[in-house]
């Protein structure tokens, strides 16, 4: 698991890994959105997604990627397949993956149970299959649908539905240590990716600590290229931005400078 780092120190790069699970998603009837939310909150918190991957609903590839990736990253975030229905079975390959059993959890079945019983729905077996969690997970809190995610280890698994997700996403956030924030910058002008490709793959040389990406964009009969540099250390970006800015001056272009939101 991530330590802070000393005064004194570098912040240590605390790395993530998202798994979105679902042959919905993979059938192309569900358009994921949790992905960028999930990112976009992490590295607010100094967490860096470093991957993402969507897998289906069977049991052995579950297991054996959450198995893979949490040994690889500091956290492994997953949506999806925690619900009432005999498809939801991430619970299920998330306790495979651990080696321990799973069963319906005392607080889990009382948050439920209290929550039906408030809103005049009936507490079906079905439903009950909500309450059960991996032996030695803990619960994540769910605001809304009552229905908790859970942590086991390193791996935090929450539901697939967005808003949903979301909360879960918020309840958990204390539980994460941070570490070195990513940040990036951008320099736009009005000139051809292919132009100055090579050169700004030999600045991407000179520096390899920092992500350079190249985006070319059309705008009507007006065409350019934005640059967006990203690294943790601001001091190196501050080298690499004036030195996209030059290159792009180099070919008589004067390039838009600042910080991408």
């Amino acid at each position: 698991m991530p330590q802070s780092a000393s005064p004194s120190s570098p912040a240590k790069t605390v790395t993530a890994c998202v798994l979105m699970i679902g042959d919905e998603i993979l059938s192309g009837r569900t358009r994921d959105s949790n992905l960028a939310y999930i990112a976009t909150h992490l590295n607010r918190i100094g967490v860096q997604v470093r991957e993402a991957r969507v897998i289906p609903d069977i049991e052995e590839v579950i297991v054996a990627t959450v198995n893979e990736v949490r040994a690889r990253y500091d956290y492994v975030f997953t949506t999806g397949g925690i619900g009432p229905t005999h498809d939801d079975i991430t619970a299920d390959a998330i306790a495979k993956a651990f080696g321990v059993g799973i069963d319906y959890h005392p607080e889990a079945v009382k948050i439920l149970g209290d929550h039906y019983n408030e809103t005049g729905g009936e507490f079906t077996k079905a439903r009950m299959r909500m309450a059960r969690l991996p032996e030695g997970a803990i619960m994540i809190e769910n605001p809304l649908s009552k229905a908790p995610g859970f942590q086991i280890g390193n791996v935090f698994v929450m539901a697939g539905v967005p808003m949903v997700m979301q909360v879960m996403l918020d309840s958990l956030t204390g539980r994460l240590k941070g570490g070195a924030t990513m940040q990036s910058r951008t320099v736009t002008g009005q000139i051809g990716e292919g132009t100055i490709a090579e050169k700004l793959g030999d600045l991407q040389a000179r520096h390899p600590d920092v992500s350079v990406g190249s985006y070319p964009y059309y705008k009507g009969k007006i065409f350019g290229t934005s640059i967006v540099i990203r690294a943790t250390d601001s001091r190196q970006l501050d080298i690499v931005e004036s030195e996209v800015a030059a290159l792009m001056r180099e070919f008589g272009v004067e390039p838009t400078i600042g910080e991408q939101v």
